[in-house]
């Protein structure tokens, strides 16, 4: 009985043997963000500088379902222009504090990213699922655990999710087929239209025609669920289609200038996006997926030529994922290719300044749908091949996990806590604790007895100010009035005159009304240390106060304060000294 008792626990280790990397990994997750709390580090381009600050503003103001208001940044920007309340994502910000909730999104992401696989998975294999278990899960982890945007996390992890549903809807599967439909409608909450929304949308009428062409079954059914995802997306956004499509406000979308590239520049950038994707899909596919994947294509193709098997080639399952990876690289790269961006723009007017290349955002899913398929035909293959399959997926993760990629928290969270251990010191680097420096603002805001005036920063982000409560004239966001860009700019127009570059980078993009160095091509810094050659602000002080501008926070202690426009109210240092700011007062 005993060996009985202990040959089926081995039997069942050898069966779930994935779920012991996959918990450990969770806890792992939780227990350093949570055990370090806001001493982690955590990704701050197009994060902390971005979205954390505005979730954290629309909870200071309570304008989270709020309508006809302004948010106080950028001298107040509708709250339609911000992330919708319609959100999984933005739930969690108005539940939790806004640290508790980033964690949890991370920890949300990989949930659905793995269970959203498996359920594709599931269906596509039918009877045979349980054969290949360990490998779904393990590939569906894989693809959870990347580190996309974090903002949009929800959205990238899902995309099997909404597959599955298309899939169930198009067999046509129970009686209570409208269940199907419902909850379609409802996959825009935990989705994003402007990057993956539209392009389902197309793919889906694209398919539509198609089936119609060769087939009428389905047709029906997949019509009536390309309708109902699309007002799905409308509820759920209704801000952004309202402020697309009935608000006649010329925003900095018509002044955007986008690269245009030829074609040897292209071909070179459809090259680069295939081996190594961009940075807010970051999928890690390159070490490990990638050569695997391509390994196994020209294997694979050279045998069915070989066996005079030509048409398998353009049937096979794993050749036409590689072609849609191919496909949406292409794409990218032709959106640097200005006369068809530029008859786009013309055919859909409401587009103007869409980038229409974040096909490239649905590469991660079909690069570990396609590692999933060579796994798939390993376990098919034999037992041997069964733990080689095993041990490439887990090597897969490993790659996702320890590369030190832009929005992997965990690496950088683990990695900046070891050094500071090791070497008795800590690294420039700002941790979530330091990089919003709340109670060093707090005490900043009682001694000048801060009251909601108008400020900006300089040397630092202006998130900082906002996640603390405080209202600014800078700021960063990509879809705001173009009047207030050209306002703004008066404001910032001498620092841009001494710095082409900078000229270029503000005027043909804007995103980032900032004040900038006259000397530096960036005086905004995350880092304790302050990289500036210059101890001068070049900025127009009459333009900044005609805005309403009273206050300026600097990183660097001005020698041209008076000349500016500014008096001195006072030196402030965080208690850790990570930080010291400068508190100025228009006179």
């Amino acid at each position: 009985m005993k060996r009985l008792a202990e040959q089926k626990w081995f039997l069942w280790i050898t069966k779930y043997w994935f779920l012991f990397p996959i918990i450990g990994f969770l806890l792992l997750v939780a227990a350093v963000f949570f055990g370090y709390g806001e001493r982690s580090y955590i990704g701050v381009h197009d994060n902390m500088d971005l979205f954390l600050a505005q979730f954290k503003m629309l909870k200071n103001t309570d304008s989270f379902w709020k309508h006809g208001v302004d948010v106080p940044f950028l001298g107040g920007v509708s709250r339609d222009n911000l992330p919708t309340e319609l959100s999984l994502y933005s739930l969690l910000f108005m539940l939790f504090p806004t640290y508790t909730a980033y964690v949890l999104g991370l920890l949300g992401k990989i949930l659905i990213g793995m269970f959203s696989f498996r359920l594709l998975a599931g269906e596509l294999l039918g009877g045979k699922y349980e054969k290949y278990r360990p490998a779904v899960y393990m590939t569906g982890f894989a693809y959870g655990i990347c580190w996309f945007f974090p903002a949009f996390g929800f959205a990238f992890a899902s995309i099997p999710l909404c597959v599955w549903l298309l899939l169930k809807i198009y067999r046509g599967q129970g009686k209570r087929w409208y269940g199907w439909y419902a909850a379609l409608f409802a996959y825009p909450l935990v989705s994003y239209f402007s990057y993956h929304g539209i392009f389902i949308l197309g793919y889906l009428a694209l398919v539509i025609v198609w089936m119609a062409c060769r087939e009428r079954r389905g047709v029906w059914r997949l019509t009536a669920a390309l309708f109902v995802l699309a007002a799905g997306f409308v509820v759920c956004e209704y801000r952004l289609f309202g402020q697309m499509l009935f608000s006649d406000e010329v925003t900095i979308r018509s002044s955007i200038v986008n690269a245009s590239l030829s074609l040897p520049e292209i071909l070179t950038e459809i090259g680069q996006v295939f081996r190594e994707g961009i940075f807010h899909a970051d999928g890690v596919h390159g070490k490990i997926v990638l050569p695997v994947c391509l390994l196994y294509f020209v294997i694979n193709n050279v045998l069915y030529l070989r066996r005079r098997e030509g048409k398998a080639v353009f049937r096979d399952p794993f050749n036409l994922l590689m072609v849609f990876i191919l496909f949406n690289c292409v794409v990218y790269g032709l959106y640097d290719f200005e006369p068809l961006r530029s008859l786009v723009e013309k055919l859909i007017p409401p587009l103007e300044g869409w980038q229409f290349n974040r096909t490239i955002f649905f590469n991660p899913f079909l690069w570990y749908a396609a590692l999933f398929l060579v796994l798939r035909r390993l376990y098919d293959a034999g037992v041997w091949q069964m733990w080689i399959a095993n041990g490439l997926v887990c090597i897969a993760v490993l790659a996702v996990i320890l590369s030190p990629t832009r929005y992997n928290d965990l690496y950088n969270t683990c990695y900046n806590r070891a050094y500071e251990h090791f070497h008795g010191q800590e690294v420039d680097e700002f941790s979530y604790e330091q990089f919003y420096a709340v109670g060093l603002f707090d005490e900043i805001k009682e001694d000048i007895g801060y009251q909601g005036e108008w400020a900006a920063a300089y040397g630092f982000h202006p998130a900082v100010l906002e996640y603390n409560g405080i209202a600014t004239l800078d700021g960063y966001l990509g879809f705001y009035s173009q009047q207030y860009k050209e306002d703004f700019r008066k404001i910032i127009a001498p620092a841009l005159e001494r710095v082409e570059a900078t000229r270029i980078y503000y005027d043909d993009w804007g995103a980032r009304a900032y004040l900038y160095s006259g000397t530096d091509l960036s005086i905004v810094s995350a880092t304790k240390t302050v990289y500036a050659t210059d101890d001068h602000i070049y900025m127009d002080g009459e333009a900044f106060r005609a805005l309403g501008g009273q206050y300026l926070f600097s990183r660097i202690r001005l020698s041209n304060a008076e000349e500016a426009g500014f008096s001195l109210l006072g030196e402030y240092t965080a208690a850790d000294q990570s930080m010291t700011v400068y508190a100025y007062a228009c006179k």
